[in-house]
């Protein structure tokens, strides 16, 4: 029986070997040829070089074809085969195509490449609108490699990164390749199902590769590729660009093709430069081989990235669809350089289909079960593009690593070096079982170590054990904290259970409980780091707290597609807490430290009465127009911005022993940011509400609004602060309504400057605005520069902040920072 199983085996595995054309195609000095299409005429049946220039074209039935061989830059060749047996050599050398201006004559008054892109443009909506629905096979494949990486990154070990690096620390660090199903329907639906999936060095994992993330259509205004990038043929290309006709030469089929280059007007506009090949007449995209740097696409890691997408035109649907396309790169960062390249196939082409609106929902990306089990023997007999020498010796040596590394007695070993206690974990130690995934420990933080005039200097320890099942779609996570403050003298504790029950609908339970000294405002608007820095130098003592004793239920789940149920129950016993030092860097006899009252920072009284109390939370978060992808046992859900989301909560106090304290509230939420075209990004953030029988209930359960004093800013969303307002100014247990937009121009109008485009900064315009019964509405308008800094380092943002309340308030300027 075993020797039969071998057999059938080893014939499987010849059916797989055999069934194909394959060979090499070279140029005339006989080198290999990266990217060469090769497609059986009239079909959309095709595949793509590798590196080595190597093909392999899978067909299984013996007949006569007609094979096209084209690449950008040679000739076409055609060459019909009889085939009787597989496998089946067909190499080909390629001939440089001779491009030639011919009696084309350009000057400075009558550019002909303006002409072609002119009436390229008047031709962009109606080819975009030509291919209204269509089903294909697509196939993708992604390699990263690293070169010459550092032992250590901001002290910590990098590692082989999974057996990625050799001695030279160099080698491919990301390997995969992808299967799928796609479907599309004009405008903008598309729908996939990965059949097949395999990750190099990780059998059960999922390649990131997808169609949806290289979808990238010409004929649109604009392409998001980390910005939205201007295509070459938008209705605005020729405020971006600058045409020139490099010259013609024409297809196998007799078609003119015009090669164009694309040159910038601006280095730093959000723009290509390269190559688009235009077929004459028909006004069609025939190739492009465009680039597009780091700084334009906003992607500071990125040096430079190059997009090759070539097309194909079939009689039976007069139509010419995208065949395969190229995405090389490289990159820079952390002492950290690399490469790499993403390659797309796409082929039976299916243009006559009945989809519709029914066949499309929230649904963009599912892999089917078993997808990352496929063996080897399907990849050989299904991969459109052969490995290359090197991508096969990554598979083989991960995959060999894998079994090693999975194994007990190796995950022991590295445990036991793990595991040992060094001189250097007295600040922090783990001890972890990877056998059975768990681990637990302790830290002592940086950021632990604070201080406020409440507790003077504190220092903190966070004890921790994590245990994960199912490859981490549950886990339960246990973690307690304590807090010693060296001037009142108190130790404070607190901890959580948290389980995850699945990573599907991703529902969470939570138990918490302890002690701790919180913000009157529970959003924290002032940073400890920050108030430790304006307390000691500048004797600022902005942040006010009080103690909470309580423990806490939270439970949280997705009850469908768009919509996240959230509840918490508390018991609160919540006591003041008053100024135990005046310590401070610079004494100033004419300054004092205020109180710790945020009602009235001049009175020693007790801003509340010691109370306890049950607090309720019930929130729906509802994500409009929500898509998502579909793993096996696992949903991430993607942001669309083309729809808001909208929060509606309901807070309610009761059980106070003080019953002025009981109180409800009722909160509204819109919040929304996406991009207008290659103009920018624009974003809102609204919030409302409205408390009932809370005259006279505890300062902490007001509505507060996040001010910011210290004039320097790490929240990152400038949409949810006012900058230029006191923390608890305006906190009111009435009605409020709380507006604020911005809106990036991410280079659109700087860009444009002479001088200053060269700086590469973001112009940002900011309007907020407060409105409380009893008090004027409170606005602030800002005038920001973003992205400041140099080479890739781009971490300070700068803005002037203007406030009016019955006529003009103050002014100030803001510091942002993006890192720490």
């Amino acid at each position: 029986m075993q020797k039969k199983l071998i057999c059938l085996v080893l014939f499987l595995i010849s059916l797989g070997l055999t069934a194909q054309v394959v060979g090499t195609i070279t140029d005339s000095k006989n080198t290999p040829l990266p990217f060469v299409n090769v497609i059986i005429e009239n079909t959309y049946k095709g595949t793509t070089t590798n590196d080595d220039g190597y093909y392999e074209l899978n067909i299984n039935q013996p007949k006569t074809y007609t094979i096209v061989y084209t690449y950008l830059g040679y000739k076409t060749v055609k060459k019909e085969v009889s085939i009787d047996k597989f496998p089946f050599t067909l190499n080909i050398a390629l001939e440089e195509e001779s491009v030639s201006l011919g009696e084309v004559i350009v000057n400075a008054e009558d550019n002909p490449a303006n002409g072609i892109i002119r009436k390229t443009i008047e031709k962009r909506k109606e080819n975009l609108e030509k291919i209204n629905s269509f089903k294909a096979d697509f196939y993708s494949r992604g390699l990263i490699r690293i070169k010459d990486a550092p032992e250590k990154i901001l002290g910590q070990d990098v590692g082989d990164l999974g057996g990625g690096l050799d001695s030279t620390r160099s080698g491919i660090i990301y390997l995969s390749e992808t299967i799928s199903k796609i479907q599309f329907l004009r405008p903008d639906k598309l729908k996939e199902k990965i059949t097949a999936s395999k990750v190099s060095g990780d059998d059960n994992g999922f390649s990131f590769n997808s169609a949806l993330d290289v979808d990238f259509n010409f004929y649109n205004n604009t392409i998001e590729f980390g910005n939205e990038i201007v295509s070459p043929i938008a209705s605005n290309a020729f405020n971006y660009y600058r045409y020139k006709l490099d010259g013609v030469f024409y297809d196998e089929r007799g078609n003119l093709i015009n090669k164009i280059s694309v040159i910038p007007k601006r280095e730093n506009d959000p723009v290509f430069s390269g190559t688009i090949y235009i077929v004459e007449n028909q006004w069609t995209i025939y190739a492009i081989e465009l680039n597009l740097t780091g700084t334009q696409a906003r992607i500071p890691a990125a040096d430079l990235i190059a997009l090759k997408q070539s097309f194909t035109y079939t009689e039976k649907d007069d139509l010419w669809p995208i065949i395969s396309q190229s995405i090389d790169f490289k990159y820079g960062i952390l002492g950290i350089k690399g490469d790499g390249r993403f390659t797309a196939v796409y082929s039976n082409y299916d243009f006559k289909t009945p989809l519709t609106n029914k066949d499309f929902g929230r649904e963009i990306v599912a892999f089917e079960n078993e997808a990352n089990k496929k063996d080897s023997l399907f990849w050989k007999t299904i991969r459109p593009v052969p490995l290359t020498v090197e991508e096969r010796t990554d598979y083989i040596r991960k995959d060999s690593i894998q079994l090693v590394k999975e194994s007990k007695p190796y995950l022991d070993s590295i445990d036991r070096a793990n595991n040992t206690f060094k001189l250097g974990n007295v600040l922090g130690y783990s001890y972890q079982n990877s056998h059975k995934d768990y681990r637990f420990g302790y830290d002592v933080p940086f950021g632990g170590i604070q201080f406020n005039t409440v507790q003077g200097y504190t220092a903190e320890t966070n004890i921790f054990f994590t245990k994960n099942y199912d490859e981490f779609r549950r886990f339960f996570r246990a973690n307690a904290s304590l807090q010693y403050g060296f001037s009142d003298k108190r130790l404070r504790a607190r901890a959580s259970l948290t389980y995850k029950f699945n990573d599907i609908n991703r529902r969470f339970l939570t138990v918490s409980g302890g002690e701790e000294v919180a913000q009157f405002n529970p959003s924290n608007p002032i940073t400890p780091f920050g108030n430790t820095l304006v307390t000691l130098f500048i004797e600022e003592n902005y942040m006010k707290l009080y103690q909470r004793r309580f423990i806490q239920l939270n439970y949280s789940e997705e009850l469908f597609n768009g919509f996240r149920f959230y509840a918490d129950i508390a018991y609160e016993n919540r006591s003041a807490l008053f100024n135990t030092t005046d310590q401070t860097f610079y004494p100033n006899d004419d300054k004092v430290y205020l109180t710790n009252n945020p009602i009235d920072p001049t009175s020693t009284a007790a801003p509340f009465i010691n109370h306890n109390i049950v607090k309720l939370n019930v929130t729906g978060r509802i994500n409009f127009g929500q898509e998502y992808l579909s793993y096996p046992d696992s949903k991430f859900n993607v942001y669309n911005d083309k729809y808001p989301t909208l929060v509606l909560s309901y807070e309610k106090g009761l059980g106070a022993t003080n019953k002025d304290y009981n109180f409800d509230q009722v909160k509204l939420r819109l919040y929304q940011s996406f991009n207008i075209g290659n103009k920018g990004r624009f974003g809102y953030n609204l919030r409302s509400g409205q408390f009932f029988n809370a005259e006279n209930i505890a300062f902490m359960d007001f509505q507060h609004f996040n001010g910011n004093q210290i004039k320097i800013s790490r929240r990152g969303n400038y949409t949810d602060v006012f900058n230029n307002l006191g923390y608890y100014d305006l906190s009111t247990n009435d009605s409020y309504l709380e507006m604020h937009a911005e809106h990036d121009f991410n280079g659109f109008i700087l860009g444009k400057i002479p001088g200053l485009n060269k700086l590469n900064f973001n112009l940002i315009l900011g309007a907020h605005n407060l409105a409380t019964p009893n008090n004027k509405p409170y606005q602030e308008f800002t005038v920001g520069i973003d992205n400041i800094g140099w080479g890739k380092w781009r971490f300070l943002r700068v803005d002037y902040v203007r406030s009016y309340q019955s006529g003009f308030q103050s002014d100030a300027i803001l510091f942002g920072l993006k890192f720490f």
